[in-house]
């Protein structure tokens, strides 16, 4: 199965309004916002977007709303990933039926199954719903569950599991991966800060946090290094490498949030257990904004 959601994905956050509750049409208007500034695919509900203080229920509205005001003028991932098999099957069946473009699906967290377990829960998903192109999500950092280089290799044999995002950390691993991997198996960074540093191992682009804010520059940077313009991306992504760290200088999404009201967007309140940031975190995100030209005073 053949599946192109282009280079940069953005991992979106979703917005809450003052109460707490999910506002649909400040999410409309953010993913008009990131389309408009170089998104090709908008990822939604996963942890950038707060999935585990969603409602299965919320999270639907949400693919729903958003499948409707895009109109295809970029594509959608749902985030539909569980640490229960059959609860990931459900919710990646009601994805396929919403007409989205492709399931993002993380490692069992919590559990942390061994490595055969890992392969008969993506395999299970992916028979499911044989229509629906999968992204395997690999983020031990937040699941205590890893995915190995051989597992991902077995795994990208089914039809359906299309692409990797990896968020190991690990220039290693994703050389392992992208070595025993067929061509037409897609990998993404996982990390901002890594995403050069993976094309150069044969990523094809990332799904970001940072493209909320500087997607354009993005987009330049995988261009540019696609067409081997390579110092020119190195210079965007030194330039942008303090805004990469700075957005996960305490726990994602509140660092991004934050940014993103000192820029004249605010997305609204984080669900608990996620907090807004205090004044410390809150001067050093407005001076690495100062510092990349994303704030003027």
């Amino acid at each position: 199965m053949s599946a192109d959601f282009g280079r940069l994905l953005t991992a979106m956050i979703t917005p809450f309004d003052m109460e707490g509750r999910v506002d649909y049409a400040r999410a409309e208007k953010l993913a008009h916002d990131l389309i408009a500034t170089g998104t090709d695919t908008l990822v939604v509900c996963g942890t950038t977007g707060e999935s585990p203080t969603l409602t299965w229920d919320e999270e639907y509205q949400l693919f729903s709303v958003l499948k409707q005001a895009i109109a295809g003028k970029a594509k959608i991932i749902a985030g539909t990933g569980s640490n229960c098999t059959s609860e990931a099957i459900a919710a990646t069946q009601k994805a396929a039926h919403l007409g989205l473009d492709g399931s993002l699906q993380v490692t069992p967290y919590y559990n942390k199954p061994p490595q055969d377990g890992l392969y008969a829960h993506f395999q299970a998903i992916a028979a499911a719903s044989p229509e629906l192109p999968i992204i395997l999500y690999n983020v031990p950092g937040r699941t205590g569950c890893k995915l190995e280089p051989d597992t991902v290799a077995k795994l990208a044999e089914i039809p359906n599991i299309v692409a990797i995002k990896e968020a190991t950390g690990d220039l290693d691993q994703a050389s392992h991966i992208r070595s025993i991997t067929p061509p037409e198996f897609t990998l993404y960074s996982g990390d901002d800060s890594l995403t050069l540093p993976l094309m150069a191992v044969g990523a094809k682009g990332v799904i970001s946090v940072a493209s909320h804010l500087v997607g354009r520059q993005l987009q330049t940077m995988m261009q540019s290094f696609a067409a081997g313009k390579i110092t020119e991306a190195t210079e965007i992504h030194l330039q942008l490498f303090p805004l990469f760290k700075a957005l996960f200088l305490t726990s994602n999404p509140i660092p991004l949030k934050m940014a993103l009201r000192l820029m004249g967007s605010d997305t609204g309140i984080l669900r608990s257990p996620m907090v807004a940031g205090n004044a410390d975190l809150e001067a050093k995100i407005k001076q690495v904004l100062q510092d990349v030209g994303l704030l003027s005073f």
